[in-house]
């Protein structure tokens, strides 16, 4: 005879058991095989949804089947409890960010238990507890002794009307305008920290000792964006160096103008007087747009010329400087020279504002007629003075040394890759742990003085500055080195910076004396399988 299978009556018994006989806590046996299962932690939104146990129950699945074949295994789990999600639910429901988040990890925590999943909850971390984000302060100390962590201007989304930074999921629609209140939305500079990982650009492109999928390893790629080729200085007719960063030096004698991003230091300057009200109009145009729109194939290439000229490094022709929204500052050196017979974004832009399109690269057979459109082949060079009939293969590197002696450029490596911007201008974060003096400038919090702790009694709701700005008893410190009246930093980090280091944390989760304990991560690490998004890290 079959019974049904009764779920609330057969479940909790046995869970208990489980339980209390520790069936699932993690055993630290050097005898046998070790196998680390990471699957990402939730976010505490409330209730777990399908995603969640799509991602955990094949990780479930196959560390109960290692477990049972002898494996020790470690198979944690827990909450990631900063971030956006949780401020604006906040906001939007008068409730405190912590109260709204420990509740919503309480009932999500019966829900996992609930599905009896082999999770270590010994192991639990909770990434808003002073005794997780005080070594998200501390990595942070390590990365600015070593010159990885440095503060910078940067565009942020600005609301004019609430006067206030937006992240990127409160600017909504095409028109780019603030969810809170409609008004278009523009790009501000602010000062902001950065982590420097541009400087492990190479070793992020080494996959020798990992087992990723070569769609992966592709996607890796093209988001690190190594480029080969040559950095040249042009001069502007006032004396600016204006640098360019180009893979073809072989294409140089056709280079015709030059094109700066809007927000390039140098546009203000070099900006002649009769162009200013519409340049000054382009840029903020422009600043409306997000980067994505700017590059996008598809689109029109627009810009202005701001009525200043350039001297070629090696012609010494005079070449004259537009500015357009197709570059970015923050890409590259934030200004290109342009080859419009030989790029098809310079093509277009040159035929749109009647400017020279000089072939200077011969495609096999050309009859010395202009190109009907541009050639980004190989061939051999043309009006190039003394390289002319040389291959453009070979023409790069005489081209590059040439440079090089007339001190007007070198070979370089380039990379798309920017560096990690962890600056919020909110308050559900890790608070960053420097103190602004007027007589020694920004100080590192000393060690023995972390956690620096989010103020519970902050008021959270949105008028046009941190919050952590309007809390004095926060913001007024001491400087550690002088001893004088000085300001914390009121930014609180990126919610990744909690999620890039988690699974070591859970080695030793409740550890008050380092980020976690070196033998257990010796035993451990590294993680053996991952299960989560692709776009996420791999351990």
């Amino acid at each position: 005879m079959r019974e049904a299978y009764d779920p609330r009556g057969i479940e909790p018994r046995w869970q208990a058991r489980w339980e209390s006989d520790g069936l699932y806590g993690t055993r630290d046996r050097s005898d046998r095989p070790k196998y680390y299962f990471l699957t990402m932690y939730p976010y505490p939104s409330g209730d777990l949804h399908i995603g969640h146990w799509f991602t955990m129950t094949a990780s479930d699945a196959k560390a109960r089947f290692l477990q049972m074949r002898g494996h020790n295994v470690f198979f944690p789990i827990g909450f990631d409890a900063f971030g956006l999600p949780a401020e604006n639910a906040a906001i939007n429901h008068g409730i405190h960010p912590f109260k709204w988040t420990m509740a919503n990890i309480e009932r999500m925590r019966g829900q996992l238990r609930s599905m009896g999943a082999m999770f270590d909850w010994s192991s639990e971390v909770v990434t808003c507890a002073p005794e997780y984000y005080t070594w998200n302060q501390w990595f942070f100390l390590k990365f600015y002794e070593a010159g990885l962590a440095y503060r910078a201007m940067a565009a942020v989304d600005w609301c004019p009307n609430d006067n206030t930074v937006l992240a990127r999921e409160q600017v909504v629609g095409p028109e780019r305008v603030c969810e809170r209140c409609g008004t278009p939305v523009i790009k501000k500079d602010l000062e902001q920290w950065f982590f420097r990982i541009t400087k492990y650009a190479e070793e992020l492109l080494d996959f020798s000792k990992m087992e990723w999928p070569e769609r992966v390893q592709t996607l890796q790629r093209n988001w690190i964006g190594r480029s080969e080729g040559a950095e040249i200085v042009y001069t502007s007719e006032q004396g600016d160096p204006i640098t360019v960063f180009t893979t073809r030096p072989d294409t140089l004698f056709g280079a015709t103008f030059l094109v700066l991003a809007p927000e390039h230091p140098l546009v203000e300057k070099l900006t002649a007087p009769e162009r200013r009200a519409e340049v000054a109009a382009y840029v903020h145009q422009t600043r409306r747009q997000s980067e994505i729109d700017r590059l996008a194939e598809d689109r029109e290439k627009t810009g202005v010329p701001i009525g200043a000229y350039a001297r070629h490094p090696l012609t010494g022709a005079r070449i004259p400087v537009y500015i357009g929204d197709y570059v970015l500052l923050s890409y590259g050196t934030g200004a290109i020279h342009a080859v419009p017979a030989h790029d098809p974004r310079d093509f277009v832009f040159a035929r749109t504002y009647r400017l020279p399109i000089p072939v200077v690269i011969a495609p096999p057979g050309w009859d010395g007629q202009p190109l009907p459109e541009p050639y980004i082949g190989e061939g051999t060079m043309v009006n190039s003075g003394p390289f002319d009939g040389t291959p453009s293969e070979e023409g790069r590197a005489r081209v590059t040394e040439a440079l090089e002696r007339a001190g007007r450029g070198r070979p370089a490596v380039t990379y798309r890759l920017r560096d990690w911007l962890i600056s919020r201008q909110r308050y559900w974060g890790t608070p960053i742990p420097i103190i602004y003096c007027p007589a020694c400038g920004a100080v590192p919090v000393p060690y023995a003085d972390l956690p620096v702790r989010l103020p519970e009694d902050a008021e959270f709701l949105p008028t046009g500055e941190s919050p952590l700005k309007r809390h004095e008893g926060f913001r007024r410190t001491r400087c550690p080195r002088c001893g004088g009246p000085a300001e914390r930093e009121t930014d609180t980090m990126d919610t990744f910076v909690d999620s890039s280091w988690y699974q070591y944390r859970y080695l030793s989760p409740h550890d008050p004396a380092r980020p976690f304990d070196p033998e257990r991560g010796h035993r451990w690490l590294p993680v053996d399988q991952y299960t989560g998004g692709i776009e996420h890290w791999d351990w």
